[in-house]
């Protein structure tokens, strides 16, 4: 990877694996991307997690094992947070 690095510009260390600066990073790029597709806030939500819009008897679900996992990892779904904590900052609310 330094090759390619130092192509790019880049002539420092190698960063530092960090599992939590990746997770904000991917959430930054989601809400990104998101609002470049052209959504509002509330069709991410809806896309990240529809129960959250339409209340826990909505009958779709979209990342499911995702969901899953970050509950029993981390005792919420992460995911779906960080990427609108990321797009507040980003947009506004």
């Amino acid at each position: 990877m330094q090759p390619f690095a130092q192509d790019m510009g880049y002539d420092g260390e190698p960063f530092i694996w960090n599992p939590n600066r990746r997770a904000l990073l991917r959430a930054e790029l989601d809400a990104y991307y998101a609002k470049l597709y052209g959504l509002t806030r509330d069709e991410l939500r809806y896309i990240l997690d529809p129960s959250d819009v339409y209340g826990a008897d909505f009958p779709s679900e979209t990342f499911r094992v995702l969901k899953n996992n970050e509950i029993k990892k981390f005792g919420e779904y992460r995911t779906q947070r960080l990427v609108l904590e990321a797009w507040d900052r980003m947009f506004g609310s």
